[in-house]
């Protein structure tokens, strides 16, 4: 090594003094004391592993970008005009469409495991102030010997990592400049995360791929019977069988034309809160790739549904009753089998998350609605023997009495999966019936005269509301938190992480809501004074709503005031027939008076639409990133010169 004078070596220790604070300094760190420069920066490539294609990623990462999960679903539904961002996609999923995970599944055209990847896609680049012509050598090396290649500097690098181990990237850059080095560990953190609950955690009210409606009437008969007690509603597009009701025709054709979910059984829809969730840890967290497993069924009960089997909602478009299958199988018992088979695969594979929301049916809430809606003596006096209807006292027993057992006897069956039930986020619902805080909606027809029976009764609704708002929803946060005199074995780790912050922003968003912002066929054709459809059935026949506009106008994933479903919505949303009831519970024909009350509400009346699903997962989003410790600090990129050649580092 050459000598140095005292000279220089004086000048080299003030040098030394004067860099010292820079030195200090994270910045400087980066790049032998000056500015930050060169970096390298990575990020998962279609992060979000449901997704088989990126397309379907990408559009998320840019309708998201400095957007809210609700401003980014408002500005997706105004790009598809209305008829929602899901509807391509549901056929791209790695989950087909009767519930069943894609063992293995092909994403980007690379097969990979779905519950437990062997390796990720990730794209690597050089950021900051990269010199004009530079070329960089590359070299990643996971611990079983480097892989190299040398690109332009402006080039990104795609390549697949190793998941559980650290791959070490180092690039050498290039230039007249001189050379420079950059390294960092890229390490891919995959979280499993899966969606438990009801209808509200399932999504339903908002089909992947929402009915068509034709614009002519198709007819409905009345519990009342006879030639006059008949009505027209709008028909499905491409139906072309029988209209009138003396026409009846096979249920097959009429099931050739309907919603798609990307689970029928369950309605499981990709606007869920769940999935929006799910979706936005991805979008939001470049180095992280999210494995979502949806579990979610409409209908479910903690004894019927997340332990025990229940019945499916409807079946998967195309197949008859007698191919399809009646119950859906317990969601515990799914989720306890599939992380048995992951980790068989990968013993360390663990569940990190579960989002949860459940309690409604156990109180028999979709009883509270039927008492609410059904107005008329003959249809109330049917629905009530055969239990269709509930009441507010009925409801207040099962909430002091059989949910606190149910919530018990979960989180004996939760804790082993997860350890800490922190990593249980508990989403409550929102309160679908108020018209501005602590206010209920007015009543009447408005938003329900899709039925001739249905009517909002003001003084039953008021009681419903009040029963929500003042001891199911406070009840919900005893149970999940161990607070309100709920006794738990050790409330230091039974503690579910609870999410009400989107309770305030529905109660301005209930179902009565209006606005002139509305969609233009709304404002038209759904009446404020509930008298929307034309009831002369000879007329209706043709043109069954009184606006002259065409069902067919309505746009269901169009941003509006309102984001409950009304029975309106649910009807020109899904319009569904309930194929999955018992065969003794199945209508006659496609005309029958019961299929005209269902079709009505079966599809999710009185559920979020995909914007109040939206503002629910930007309630659960900071939650789900808060225990999961996606904020954590990564080590910094490390940049240096290279000595010249010949000098060895001390």
């Amino acid at each position: 090594m050459t000598r140095m004078s005292h000279r220089s070596m004086l000048a080299a220790c003030m040098l030394a003094g004067l860099l010292a604070p820079l030195a200090a300094s994270p910045a400087a760190a980066q790049f032998g004391g000056a500015a930050p420069q060169l970096q390298i920066s990575w990020e998962v490539r279609n992060r979000f592993r449901l997704f088989r294609e990126e397309r379907d990623f990408l559009l998320h990462v840019e309708s998201t970008r400095d957007r809210s999960i609700l401003a980014a679903e408002q500005a997706l539904g105004i790009q598809s005009d209305g008829r929602g961002w899901a509807r391509n996609v549901v056929n791209r999923l790695c989950i087909d469409l009767a519930g069943r995970v894609n063992e293995p599944c092909t994403r980007d055209n690379v097969k990979e495991s779905y519950l437990t990847p062997i390796d990720h896609p990730v794209t690597v680049r050089l950021t900051g102030p990269v010199p004009v012509g530079a070329t960089c050598a590359w070299s990643f090396d996971d611990g079983d010997g480097p892989q190299t290649s040398t690109f332009d500097c402006a080039e990104p690098v795609n390549l697949r990592v190793r998941y559980g181990r650290q791959t070490v990237a180092t690039v050498d850059v290039t230039s007249p400049e001189g050379t420079q080095r950059a390294q960092t560990g890229i390490q891919v953190r995959d979280v499993l995360i899966a969606g438990l609950g009801d209808s509200i955690a399932s999504g339903e009210g908002n089909p992947d791929r929402p009915i068509a409606l034709a614009d002519d009437g198709f007819c409905f008969r009345s519990y009342m019977g006879g030639p006059t007690a008949q009505y027209y509603r709008p028909s499905r597009a491409g139906f072309k069988g029988g209209r009138a009701c003396e026409a009846p025709d096979t249920l097959q054709n009429w099931q050739k034309h309907s919603a798609i979910w990307f689970n029928a059984a369950c309605h499981r829809s990709l606007y869920s809160y769940q999935t929006r969730t799910a979706l936005a840890l991805a979008v939001r967290y470049p180095h992280v790739a999210v494995t979502y497993l949806p579990l979610a069924c409409t209908g479910a009960t903690i004894a019927d549904g997340l332990f025990g089997s229940q019945r499916a909602r409807e079946c998967t478009p195309g197949r008859s009753v007698a191919t399809c299958a009646g119950g859906v199988n317990g969601q515990i018992g799914e989720l306890r089998e599939a992380l048995t088979a992951a980790q068989r695969r990968q013993p360390d594979r663990r569940l990190d998350l579960i989002l949860l929301s459940i309690g409604a049916n156990d109180i028999n809430f979709s009883g509270l609605v039927a008492d609410v809606i059904v107005d008329t003596p003959t249809e109330r006096t049917l629905f009530k023997r055969s239990g269709v209807i509930g009441s507010v006292d009925e409801s207040r027993s099962e909430l002091a009495r059989d949910l606190p057992r149910g919530f018990a006897k979960l989180r004996e069956a939760l804790k082993p999966m997860v350890g800490d039930l922190s990593r249980v986020i508990y989403t409550s619902y929102g309160n679908p019936a108020l018209s501005g805080p602590g206010t209920p909606c007015p009543g009447g027809p408005a938003g329900f005269e899709v039925h001739p029976s249905f009517n909002a009764n003001p003084q039953r609704l008021a009681n419903v509301a009040g029963f929500v708002e003042n001891e199911f929803l406070p009840a919900l946060a005893g149970l999940a938190q161990c607070t309100a005199g709920v006794l738990c074995r050790d409330p230091r780790t039974d503690r579910m992480t609870f999410v009400d912050a989107h309770q305030p922003a529905f109660a301005q968003h209930g179902f009565c809501a209006r606005s002139p912002q509305d969609p233009p066929f709304d404002r038209e054709c759904f009446a404020a004074n509930g008298e929307s459809f034309d009831s002369n059935i000879v007329s209706a026949a043709n043109e069954p709503l009184l606006c002259g506009r065409g069902a067919s106008e309505y746009r269901p994933y169009l941003p509006r005031a309102r984001w409950i479903r009304d029975a309106n919505d649910s009807y020109f949303s899904a319009m569904t027939y309930p194929q999955g009831l018992p065969a003794a519970m199945q209508p006659s024909d496609i005309h029958d008076a019961s299929w005209g009350v269902l079709s009505a509400v079966y599809g999710g009346a009185v559920h979020p639409t995909a914007e109040g699903h939206a503002a629910m997962a930007d309630a659960a989003f900071p939650a789900a990133a808060q225990v999961l410790s996606l904020d954590a600090v990564e080590a910094n990129v490390t940049v240096q010169p290279l000595p010249p050649a010949g000098v060895v580092r001390q």
